[in-house]
């Protein structure tokens, strides 16, 4: 019996301490999601026509009219994307085979920053609602007591508690939620593009090896 109620008082104790710990975490995920709304905002400027701007890039590499060097430095595409172009070129001496092998590693590791600027926000889909479950839960104990003693004060101040986790948990949840579903769509239109560039790169200076020769 003793045991029984030394184990309890113990979980009890534990999970006052989480109290705030908890909320701390809820606050905080919301200010980054809040934080990720203005980069997400930023980010859709920074893209403006980026499809056409990229269509005008592979026009350009396929004319031949200038180096391609010169036209992805020239071109409007993000400034991560013209140096991952920018690297593909820079290796002359490369066979045409080596090349495209380098430029499927480049693309990979583009595609992986990608997916985790994404997974951050994934994690905070995960985690809000979460950490806002635990946040709801941990004030009832002390609410139910409060019911027990006809305390209605301390029983509407923790329900409160336990609510406004609970919105906050989903709040900052449901942004990132938006967020990701934004950026997935771009990232795959970014994937596709950047595929497209390379093999014009690609092309281009291998009919300029062939003219060489």
């Amino acid at each position: 019996m003793n045991s029984g109620i030394s184990t309890n008082s113990i979980m009890r104790q534990i999970v006052i301490m989480l109290d705030t710990p908890v909320k701390l975490i809820l606050i905080v995920m919301l200010v980054i999601s809040l934080i990720l709304v203005g980069g997400l905002i930023a980010e859709l400027l920074e893209r403006k026509y980026l499809q056409v701007k990229a269509a005008s890039v592979i026009d350009a590499i396929k004319k031949g009219d200038n180096d391609v060097t010169t036209i992805i430095k020239n071109s409007s595409l993000l400034i991560k994307q013209k140096r991952l172009l920018l690297e593909l070129t820079i290796h002359k001496s490369l066979s045409n085979e080596m090349k495209e092998n380098f430029a499927t590693s480049l693309l990979d590791n583009y595609n992986q920053n990608l997916d985790w600027t994404i997974k951050k926000t994934d994690l905070i889909i995960k985690l809000g609602p979460t950490f806002g479950l635990l946040g709801t839960l941990i004030p009832l104990g002390p609410g139910i007591i409060a019911l027990s003693q006809g305390d209605t004060a301390t029983l509407s101040y923790s329900l409160l508690a336990a609510f406004d986790t609970t919105v906050i948990g989903l709040i900052a949840g449901s942004i990132c939620a938006v967020i990701s579903m934004i950026r997935r769509r771009w990232y795959a239109k970014d994937r596709i593009m950047l595929t497209l560039i390379m093999e014009a790169v690609l092309e281009s200076e291998c009919k300029g090896d062939k003219n060489e020769k």
